[in-house]
């Protein structure tokens, strides 16, 4: 099989190797990959910021954003060849703790899960890979040109899962939500807010090209002034940002209505300085009841939220999510920023 490897703590050491064609063990599938996302997580880890390799391994197959077709699969396993799979990313801590323990693996207490292209295992960014029937999800045969977008949809699932959990502490009736930052993330957690039926506003630098055009097809509104400028005209119930834009996250927290809930999806880069009325930040959280609570990665519920929240999306919207299609001969081409990317997939096979 080809795949797509990195040494984690080198500098652009990215290749396209040709290595053993997997083989399943007990209770995995065998699946023909079809399509990975890139993501900033992967941008860090070939540029030799993140990631870790398997034990004892210099490289890793990288690709968290997966999505595949059954090859094979066990017995009454409720797969078979054919079906359009994408692979759950995160493991639980071999302990394990307590979040691990119930299925909470996103929610890690030690730190010492794994996570498939990330820490520790392989990704799925090759023309052939296995995955635990457990850790497997099925999509719709519909979604195969968008179903690679799964992964980032799941971390959207899970953020507005923590929304409503917070906001069920007591009467909780949102009428709208403000999203910052019109990247993938931000535009799929639109798209949940507007199934939600959530008046959708989103805010992002851009004043052209295709992520405004976005907002506007999925029936949202689009912004580009000052963070608080929008947050007083608005005055959203929910507000999901997805920017980790220093100034925007202390801006709309600042500007908070009473009772509102902000969820942080966003990383912030570190060695920035930022100044901050903290006083002022602390004495409006408290005496309006705000939370603000950061989210990050997704277990099964979230994967099944997602997958039903693909399959009931427009697919016209979904594809035109994805700017950028590179054939994997050409992968280094999916690594370089360009101007109106909004999401770039690289096909594992040709079509």
């Amino acid at each position: 099989m080809q795949a797509l490897t990195v040494a984690p703590d080198r500098k652009n050491s990215l290749r396209l190797d040709t290595l053993p064609d997997p083989e399943p063990g007990e209770g995995e599938l065998l699946v023909d990959g079809l399509a990975v996302g890139v993501c900033g997580t992967d941008m860090e880890i070939v540029s030799g910021g993140h990631g870790a390799p398997p034990p004892d391994r210099e490289r890793l197959v990288i690709g968290h954003e997966s999505l595949g077709r059954v090859r094979q699969a066990p017995p009454d396993s409720g797969w078979v060849p054919g079906d359009l799979v994408v692979g759950v990313v995160r493991r639980p801590d071999p302990v394990p703790c307590g979040a691990c323990a119930h299925g909470y693996f996103d929610m890690c207490r030690n730190g010492m899960f794994t996570e498939r292209g990330i820490k520790g295992l392989d990704g799925y960014a090759s023309t052939s890979w296995t995955v635990e029937a457990d850790y497997a999800v099925r999509l719709d045969p519909g979604l195969e040109h968008v179903g690679v977008l799964m992964e980032p949809t799941t971390v959207v699932a899970k953020a507005w899962d923590q929304v409503e959990r917070i906001g069920g502490r007591s009467w909780f009736a949102p009428h709208s939500v403000l999203v910052t930052g019109a990247g993938p993330i931000g535009l799929l957690a639109a798209l949940l807010g507007h199934q939600r039926g959530l008046e959708v506003h989103v805010l992002d630098r851009v004043e052209s090209g295709p992520k405004p055009e976005l907002v506007r097809r999925l029936g949202a509104e689009y912004h580009c002034e000052d963070a608080e400028r929008v947050m007083e005209r608005v005055r959203p119930d929910v507000v999901i940002e997805a920017t980790g834009a220093a100034p925007v996250v202390f801006g709309v927290m600042s500007a908070m209505d009473p009772y509102g809930v902000l969820c942080l999806t966003g990383l912030s880069p570190a060695g920035r300085t930022l100044e901050v009325d903290a006083g002022y930040l602390n004495r409006e959280l408290v005496l309006d009841n705000s939370a603000v609570v950061g989210s990050v990665n997704a277990n099964r519920r979230h994967y099944a939220a997602a997958a039903a929240a693909l399959a009931e999306a427009d697919r016209g919207w979904l594809d035109a999510l994805i700017t950028r299609r590179v054939p994997l001969e050409s992968f280094a081409q999916a690594f370089e920023r360009r101007p109106d990317d909004v999401k770039t997939v690289i096909e594992l096979t040709r079509h």
